[in-house]
């Protein structure tokens, strides 16, 4: 690992590459740590401490503890995130055919849907950050401070612009990212703002087993539990289904061709962390809207129903997580496109006649992949949560941030041995290559 990383270091395109990644990260985290003007930090701290099992409290994890400050980038990306699924809904369904005509379109196409929805992230930032600064001046707190000092029309006008030129800033950052780092910049940002909170999880862990408030037998079970789940959650996010295809020996020329064998390969979690992403952004839209109106019996029931521990909180984010795998492999693999090109070259699935039959095998197998995929991603984000409340931790350690840590990670890795390969060096591992997704949150395939 040390010569690979030192690798890294002689290729002047890559180390430009990752210290420009690092140093947005750097920026990030920099502005993730200034607070909005006016706001009693204490009383704020108070409020989230209380609520840290709730959604609010995995919003606040999503965005590397900015929330729980209330700082210029209390918003993240999520509003990025909810437009790109918005635009990637309405393509998808073909409910509007201009977005279908620039689908087709190739690059250029392309980059008009992420000018849509730049524009679309900018109106959910000015909707999202007028609700967040309600709720923030409306919210109680355990002592009875008020969490904003002077909550007038000029505090309210400042918060909403500096909240939605922050997520502007951070939606622009990582797009600089993903086109002149190394990794998905959303991705990486979210990555960044989990990893900022595992230190202070495990001092407190630590701290407690001090002071005897927990035991040393479940401490080292709890972290043998973590060990195997993210060996586990490695094993899937790299697993594949292999089709067999066999090429047809062919005369192109004066030469024969054809005639060896290979397979196409189906991810088994295909989508990745995208579905998890996704499936928390859309979580959060009711809560925002019950911002608007925080102190009404509908928007305490809204916000009841957002609690993480409930049973029906649960079942609406695994029914989340399963539509958006699916959603993602139809949006990102054509089975009749894939038979067709199969045909083209001479290839064919052994028993399978080629074209049409060859596609609905290829949707029939994806489909049950999709589902075990589907299945273990959800078994990863509502576990822990369920094994965390029998035994009473005091830090989060959720499916939700271990999934993403774990992927982002095997990707960035991924793309740099895929670097470090093209320019005639060692990849990461002695034997055999990362597998990867390439999975680009908020671009439009």
């Amino acid at each position: 690992m040390l010569k690979q990383l030192s690798d890294i270091a002689e290729l002047p395109e890559l180390r430009k590459r990752v210290l420009f990644t690092l140093a947005c990260l750097a920026v990030y985290r920099v502005g993730a740590a200034v607070p909005i003007p006016g706001i009693n930090g204490e009383a704020l701290r108070s409020i989230f401490q209380a609520q840290s099992s709730t959604l609010l409290g995995i919003l606040n994890i999503f965005s590397g503890g900015a929330l729980g400050q209330f700082s210029i980038f209390s918003m993240g990306v999520m509003p990025y995130i909810n437009a790109s699924i918005i635009v990637s809904l309405l393509q998808g369904a073909h409910v509007i055919p201009y977005l279908d005509r620039l689908h087709k379109e190739g690059e250029l196409g392309r980059r008009k849907l992420n000018q849509l929805t730049r524009y679309l992230t900018l109106f959910l930032a000015s909707f999202q950050s007028f609700g967040l600064t309600i709720m923030i001046t409306k919210m109680p707190t355990p002592g009875g401070v008020p969490v904003v000092n002077d909550p007038n029309w000029f505090f309210y006008l400042v918060t909403v612009l500096t909240l939605t030129t922050g997520t502007v800033f951070i939606m622009w950052l990582g797009e600089q990212m993903t086109e002149s780092g190394i990794g998905n910049g959303t991705s990486l940002i979210i990555f960044a703002g989990i990893v900022n909170a595992l230190p202070h999880g495990v001092v407190a862990v630590i701290e407690l087993i001090k002071a005897d408030e927990i035991g040393p037998i479940q401490a080292l079970f709890v972290a043998a539990f973590m060990v195997a789940v993210i060996m586990a959650v490695i094993w899937v996010e790299t697993a594949q289904r292999k089709i067999p295809v066999q090429y047809a020996r062919r005369m192109v020329g004066r030469k024969m061709a054809g005639g060896s064998q290979s397979f196409l390969p189906l991810k088994v979690d295909q989508s990745g962390v995208i579905a998890v992403i996704f499936a928390v952004s859309l979580l959060a839209v009711p809560v925002t809207i019950a911002q608007f109106m925080p102190e009404s019996p509908a928007a305490q029931q809204i916000l009841g129903f957002m609690n993480r521990g409930t049973w029906h909180y649960q079942v609406a984010y695994a029914l989340l997580i399963v539509f958006f795998c699916y959603f993602y492999n139809s949006v990102s693999i054509n089975p009749v496109d894939l038979a067709e090109n199969m045909k083209k070259s001479g290839g064919f699935v052994p028993g399978i006649r080629p074209g049409e039959p060859t596609a609905k095998y290829i949707e029939w197998v994806l489909e049950r992949v999709t589902l075990g995929g589907a299945a273990f991603v959800v078994a990863i984000a509502i576990l822990p949560d369920i094994l965390r409340r029998q035994y009473n931790m005091p830090f989060y350690f959720g499916g939700t941030a271990l999934l993403i840590v774990v992927g982002v990670a095997l990707d960035t890795m991924g793309q740099l041995e895929a670097h470090l390969i093209m320019r005639h060096y060692e990849g990461f591992l002695k034997k055999g290559r990362i597998k990867q997704r390439w999975f680009n949150v908020g671009a439009q395939s």
